[in-house]
């Protein structure tokens, strides 16, 4: 079959559903694997950069919860914008000009006379980091078939979860050999990425045909044929896919009929899961160098290992998601991580090490939650709306992201390891995991092996 202006939506959305996994699919993936990498990156920056602020500009608590939280409001902010542009403008194009923000702003952190201009940078560069993730991922869902659609996906969120390990291990080279704001030039690197990826990444066919291009959308179409044809020979002949009539995307579509479930489930897991992420990460190398008095160095590998943990989660959970399944492979790991850090809880470990060990543990666990919902969010909305989807779930994740510092900040302490103490925090983090493993368990939609448009027409 050869793409024709009649080609509608469902036409468009059968014949991506029946294409083989090609060179041209790897291609795609990698570069916006990429751009992403770089998202997690610029993301993690400011927690390995403050203990070094911290001391240059003589923080107090107060101000350390105001750096880090000024990133998390500007993602809050990203997150709320993108799916609006992405539903309207398109996915490449609103990828394109989270890129240029986040990297060109992490210029503007490197140069910062004050702490207070580092705080204004952040939020600047935590728009364009809120925004690229979730546009990212809708459209990586968009362009491959229900049967290979889970690995395919959470193979190319590794790349965000590789950005924050790479941004451990770079920063626990780079912060004590030549200080902070080199940190945040490395970061500004990819903005190169952005004269490239409008040239070689199509617009989103699934996207074209719900706004009724649907030739613009054949004629990509019809080259991603030929490209697999070219590497595979006889593709598998077209299965009919229905489509609801095409109409714009309307917020309020998110909060009726099956998708009202779906959006308080989701909402509920990406607050959770990122509450707990970033109330265990977010604060780590500076409890480790006031809390625990451990050197900076020291501190800066312990993260190292955390992220390493966490990256081990990620990869078993990409290896097996389409084989387990969405519901159950994110319920094990909501409730495994409740059950680690209600562990640590008991028995709370009075040194740094000790945390670490606990922290890298749940990481395991928690990490891969944060990574399945990019490919979960996604899936559970109509091609109109699927970027304003993941933004009301970004939206959410961001709010966890503010609360999970602030939490940690409010229930950790001041003073040493007994001022407060860390067990309150992996109490609080423990019961937030385990009864959002519950509401996915009890009202969760299970996703796999569905073609996006009859799972979500």
């Amino acid at each position: 079959m050869t793409g024709e202006a009649t080609d509608d939506a469902g036409t468009i959305a059968a014949r991506i559903e029946r294409l083989p996994l090609s060179r041209w699919h790897v291609r795609v993936r990698l570069l916006i694997g990429l751009v992403t990498f770089f998202d997690g990156f610029d993301q993690l920056l400011i927690a390995y950069a403050l203990p070094a602020i911290r001391a240059q500009y003589t923080l107090d608590t107060a101000d350390v919860t105001l750096t880090i939280t000024a990133g998390s409001v500007g993602m809050l902010v990203g997150a709320a914008l993108s799916g609006w542009l992405a539903d309207r403008a398109g996915r490449v194009r609103t990828l394109t000009w989270c890129l240029l923000l986040y990297a060109l702003t992490s210029v503007l952190a490197a140069a910062a006379p004050d702490v207070g201009w580092v705080q204004g940078a952040r939020f600047l560069q935590g728009i364009g980091i809120g925004g690229e993730v979730l546009v990212a991922a809708a459209y990586v869902n968009e362009i491959v078939g229900a049967g290979r659609r889970g690995r395919f996906v959470l193979v190319y969120e590794l790349a965000f979860v590789f950005g924050l390990a790479a941004a451990s291990l770079v920063s626990a080279w780079v912060v004590p050999a030549f200080g902070w704001r080199v940190l945040f030039l490395v970061g500004a690197l990819p903005v190169v990425l952005a004269f490239v990826l409008p040239r070689q990444v199509p617009e989103s066919p699934r996207w074209l045909a719900a706004r009724g291009r649907t030739a613009e959308a054949a004629g990509i179409v019809d080259e991603l044929e030929r490209r697999a044809r070219a590497q595979f020979g006889t593709l598998p002949e077209v299965t009919p896919v229905a489509v609801a009539p095409a109409r714009r995307p309307r917020l309020a579509d998110l909060f009726t009929g099956r998708y009202l479930r779906r959006t308080l489930v989701v909402s509920v897991l990406w607050f959770v899961a990122f509450l707990v992420n970033y109330g265990l990460t977010s604060w780590l190398p500076t409890l480790y160098a006031t809390v625990y008095r451990l050197p900076l160095d020291t501190a800066l590998r312990y993260s190292v290992v955390t992220m390493a943990a966490g990256l081990i989660g990620c990869v078993v959970l990409a290896l097996t998601v389409d084989r387990v399944g969405r519901r159950p492979a994110m319920a094990v790991c909501l409730l495994g991580g409740a059950l680690v850090l209600g562990v640590a809880a008991w028995v709370s470990p009075g040194t740094g090490l000790g945390v670490m060990l606990f922290v890298s543990a749940a990481s395991v666990f928690v990490f891969a939650v944060n990574l399945g919902l990019n490919l979960y969010g996604p899936e559970l909305y109509p091609t109109r709306s699927r970027a304003l989807g993941a933004s009301v779930g970004g939206i959410f994740a961001r709010l966890g992201v503010i609360a999970g510092p602030l939490l940690t900040g409010a229930l950790v302490g001041t003073g040493s390891a007994g001022g407060g103490g860390i067990a309150p925090v992996f109490t609080a983090l423990a019961v937030a995991s385990g009864v959002a493993g519950l509401v996915l368990v009890l009202f969760g939609v299970e996703t796999a092996r569905r073609p996006l448009e009859t799972l979500s027409p």
